[in-house]
């Protein structure tokens, strides 16, 4: 799939303004409406009004930035968009009601607002997934009138004869079209003569509610998880908005993590340092893994346990977790054993400590 900015023939810096122009002259170009029969032209509207719908949403543009065309297919980092918000003819229909002072086709319903949620899981529901039920209060469906907002039904429901329905009043002067919100139904294209007492009118009321999230295995900090209608309801029966989960994985004393890679420090005696063995280490799954330690493993050795890390969100494969070693010199030693350290010291040769040995020599060349 082409680039976004590519397409609309614009650089990454490119404002609103430069965006919307982009896009009118390509809308204008290659509308289906002025190419009847023509599939390349109207493949080419629909790629164009692709990459608008995503470039002119802050929020999707900064997803589209950070994670691509992954961010809407849902199988990357990106949180699992899916799909684009109302028509390809609903971009285009703002944009012709804007540059000619007419619309093609009046419509009095509102989408409901998107809303965001700010969730934080730990680190081993990020690892296994996990249900979690969260509760938010928005603008819902009023039950009593079926979102409505008439308690007579339909027949209480007439067309505003003001603006005829379509929820905006024009003034002419000179050259130029003044258009603004109908004053007498408020935009919404109706009259009501019979209002709901429970929600005014508005077919919506403020109340709380319970969903449970299904957060996917291999979230990290960031990942956004759309939740598709569960945002604040419409007006005038319009789709309700969506809802945006926004992660934040807890803080965790064991592991350090980047992206699917793990990371941990594991504290080794000397002995098993010097003559090698095993050590047990943590698992993000709760788990227990033994490693083996090879003789005259160093401080600061990392071992990397391959496919033992994080698994890589809604994919079958994990990243590594790398265990760094931290040799612990022995401490509060008794005299006894200061003595067979002692003597254990003397009984070494430069073959054993290389490292110590070449310093010395360098010291006694500096």
């Amino acid at each position: 799939m082409r680039d976004y900015y590519e397409i609309l023939g614009v650089d990454k810096s490119a404002d609103e303004g430069t965006l919307k122009k982009a896009y009118r002259n390509l809308a204008m170009k290659y509308h289906p409406d002025r190419n009847p029969d023509n599939k390349e032209a109207a493949d080419k509207f629909k790629e164009a009004s692709q990459a608008y719908e995503v470039l002119k949403d802050r929020e999707k543009r900064s997803a589209y930035d950070n994670y691509g065309h992954a961010a809407f297919d849902g199988s990357g980092g990106g949180n699992g968009f899916s799909g684009f918000q109302g028509g390809f003819s609903d971009i285009f229909d703002d944009l012709f009601s804007e540059f000619t002072g007419s619309s093609r086709r009046p419509s009095t319903e509102h989408r409901g607002s998107d809303l965001k949620f700010n969730l934080t899981v730990n680190l081993s529901e990020a690892y296994s997934g996990v249900n979690k039920t969260i509760k938010i209060r928005a603008p819902s469906r009023c039950e009593h009138c079926k979102g409505t907002g008439s308690s007579g039904g339909n027949a209480s429901i007439s067309t505003c004869q003001t603006c005829g329905g379509s929820g905006k009043v024009r003034n002419s002067q000179g050259f130029f079209t003044i258009e603004r919100t109908c004053p007498d139904c408020s935009g919404t294209g109706r009259t009501i003569s019979n209002p709901c007492r429970h929600c005014s009118g508005t077919g919506v009321v403020n109340k709380e509610k319970s969903l449970s999230v299904k957060i996917p295995a291999g979230v990290d900090e960031g990942t956004r998880i759309r939740v598709s209608g569960e945002g604040e309801a419409g007006r005038n029966s319009g789709t309700a908005g969506d809802l945006y989960i926004y992660i934040s994985i807890q803080n965790n004393q064991i592991f350090g993590r980047d992206g699917e890679h793990l990371f941990i420090t594991a504290p080794i005696d000397i002995y098993t340092a010097a003559n090698g063995g095993s050590i047990e280490v943590p698992a993000p799954d709760g788990k227990k893994i033994r490693i083996s330690i090879s003789a005259g493993t160093q401080n600061g050795k990392r071992f990397r346990l391959k496919g033992k890390g994080m698994p890589k969100i809604q994919s079958r494969s994990y990243g590594d977790l790398y265990v760094e070693a931290e040799v612990e010199t022995p401490i509060n030693l008794s005299n006894k054993q200061k003595k067979l350290i002692a003597e254990f010291n003397d009984s070494l040769t430069e073959a054993n400590k290389p490292k110590v040995s070449e310093y010395k020599k360098f010291l006694d060349r500096y």
